[in-house]
């Protein structure tokens, strides 16, 4: 193996903050290889990368030259800053658009400001969507347990990083073999092992990474690719994003939500707006749905979600969605709630003489509070995929 120098590219914090970034759900595969330090295989390297308040720093680990992985590049060819500039998706300006779209909507301008940095990542095709397969009724933690587990028994071997080894992302023909299926169930991946090898097959033996790479966003094409153009946005989104989400619905365990979240972080199209529990809860709570003809979640409540936001932020409107989302998630919300926790006890500490006590009462409550907060919104996420799932089942069998 070759481990480049540690390099850096001047980035602030509100243009691109790695840890909410890699852990808002858009890619499964990113770990803690050291402290304040996130890693994974990408194009044939392992990439790590720690970051301050005006630069991220990174680093390229190549694997040693073997007939199964690419020959390493020399120094002079080494494509990784590029790659990382094109993966983070660091072209647009990040505040002007945060700007844009708050002076578009007073509740992202309320809420935005405590999630700055949060961009849509470039990935993979076709690692997007097996890995949104995957999301399928599911959390982030477990969905990149089984991201991993993936990666680990099929995905090619790229090196290791003191112990941890790192597996690159496996192919549609690593995923296609028969034995794939029985083995994934025993893994614990349930009924998304029949879908992850039977779209495999699809895409290895039929329709072929090309198809998959071809419903990409000209503007954001896969690395290397030339970029082009995709034409004027109407309100159900541009032409090549309708017909890539169609397309999508083809494959096996791809449903509406898993389709948007392929065609925005995987194919490039920046007004998919994937609409899952959390932004359902979102529209209810901030945008006024959830009465009269959206009183649930249909399908056409679902396109009217999506045109609605299309409408409030344009073209990047799955990307404003996801800053809003990424706030919505309990692991960064809780964050919030526990620095405003702090703040409250401190002060009483100061204003009552018997500040101790009192500090006490109030942790005790709150925790309390929060234990049965959680358990209502736990059981409305279980109902609300539960009404999902079914209107996924009747939108296909009319389709049949």
């Amino acid at each position: 193996m070759r481990a480049t120098d540690w390099h850096k590219l001047p980035v602030s914090l509100k243009e691109l903050c790695i840890n909410t970034t890699l852990r808002c759900g858009q890619s499964f595969r990113w770990r803690k290889s050291a402290e304040d330090e996130w890693s994974c295989a990408l194009h044939g390297r392992i990439l790590s990368f720690r970051q301050d308040a005006n630069h991220l720093h990174y680093r390229a680990t190549f694997p040693s030259a073997s007939a199964s992985l690419p020959t390493p590049p020399s120094t002079e060819d080494d494509d990784t800053r590029a790659l990382i500039q094109h993966y983070f998706n660091l072209t647009p300006n990040l505040e002007q658009l945060y700007e844009q779209w708050a002076s578009a909507d007073p509740n992202f301008k309320k809420r935005a400001p405590k999630f700055t940095g949060v961009r849509i990542l470039r990935q993979d095709p076709w690692e997007a969507l097996i890995g949104f397969i995957c999301s399928s009724n599911n959390n982030i933690s477990r969905i990149s347990s089984m991201v991993h587990n993936l990666c680990r028994h099929y995905g090619p071997l790229i090196g290791h990083l003191g112990e941890d080894a790192y597996h690159d992302f496996p192919t549609p023909e690593a995923l296609a073999d028969p034995k794939v299926e029985a083995h994934l169930m025993k893994l614990g991946f349930g009924y998304r092992a029949k879908y992850i090898a039977k779209t495999a097959r699809i895409v290895a033996e039929e329709k072929g990474l090309a198809w998959l790479e071809g419903l990409c966003n000209p503007e954001s094409p896969p690395f290397g690719k030339p970029v082009g153009e995709a034409g004027e946005l109407d309100e159900g989104g541009r032409e090549g994003y309708r017909k890539a989400h169609d397309e999508l619905l083809v494959l096996h365990g791809v449903g509406p939500k898993v389709a948007d979240c392929v065609a925005l972080f995987g194919l490039g199209w920046s007004e998919s707006v994937p609409v899952d529990t959390h932004v359902w809860q979102i529209a209810q709570r901030d945008y006024k749905f959830g009465k009269g003809k959206h009183s649930s979640l249909t399908a056409a409540t679902y396109k009217a979600i999506a045109n609605h936001f299309r409408k409030l932020w344009g073209k990047e409107a799955g990307w404003a969605h996801s800053v809003l989302f990424t706030a919505d998630l309990k692991a960064f919300s809780e964050r919030l709630v526990a620095k405003a926790e702090i703040k409250e006890e401190v002060s009483i500490v100061k204003m009552e003489p018997d500040g101790e006590s009192v500090a006490e009462s109030v942790k005790r409550n709150t925790t309390a509070t929060k234990r049965k907060v959680k358990r209502e919104a736990d059981e409305e996420e279980r109902n609300l995929e539960d009404l999902k799932e079914n209107v996924v089942k009747r939108s296909r069998r009319r389709k049949l």
